[in-house]
């Protein structure tokens, strides 16, 4: 379970108690979509996490394993409870990241940054965070979703990582080429 955290959180990079406490319930998978209820958001609205092939893939690896209960990521002491708040992290140091290295929340960072260097819309980026608008003028009128931009979106990000973790010579793509 806590491998598939690991590998489910940068392709989602959604908050750590959104992870950890997402429920099946909340999951569309042949949808390819998570929505998280308004009560877990932080902003409280509900979100919309389109998912990749890729998050797919490891959604249908873990549900033999959890699927049956509640959570996704359930706790081993306690099935009916999610895992607890420390198990990320706790695996990133047993993995050797230091504490200024690498968080759980540090892959929503890392998105965002690479994100942004490659060109994809800044609204959709954000929006993807599950981030507030900042200007309050254009918050009270501006209710889009950029869903369409966030599903290429996630799945190039997710292409992007697998280039990573192969060792390809990654060129990223572009948001407007996307």
């Amino acid at each position: 379970m806590t491998q598939c955290a690991l590998r489910l959180a940068p392709l989602t990079f959604v908050r750590a108690a959104e992870l950890r406490k997402a429920e099946w319930s909340e999951a569309d998978l042949d949808a390819a979509e998570w929505r998280i209820p308004a009560e877990r958001m932080k902003m409280r609205a509900m979100h919309i996490v389109p998912l990749s092939v890729q998050a797919v893939g490891i959604l249908r690896e873990l549900h033999p394993l959890t699927g049956t209960g509640r959570y996704f990521f359930a706790s081993l002491r306690t099935p009916t409870r999610p895992m607890s708040e420390n198990t990320v992290n706790a695996a990133l140091r047993r993995l050797g990241y230091a504490k200024d290295e690498m968080t759980g929340h540090g892959f929503r960072s890392m998105a965002s940054t690479l994100l942004n260097e490659q060109g994809w819309h800044r609204d959709a980026i954000e929006r993807q965070l599950a981030h507030g608008e900042r200007d309050a003028v254009r918050a009270a009128y501006n209710y889009a979703e950029h869903l369409p931009e966030r599903r290429r979106m996630m799945q190039a990000w997710a292409d992007y990582l697998d280039g990573l973790k192969n060792g390809a010579e990654v060129v990223p793509l572009r948001g407007q080429l996307a």
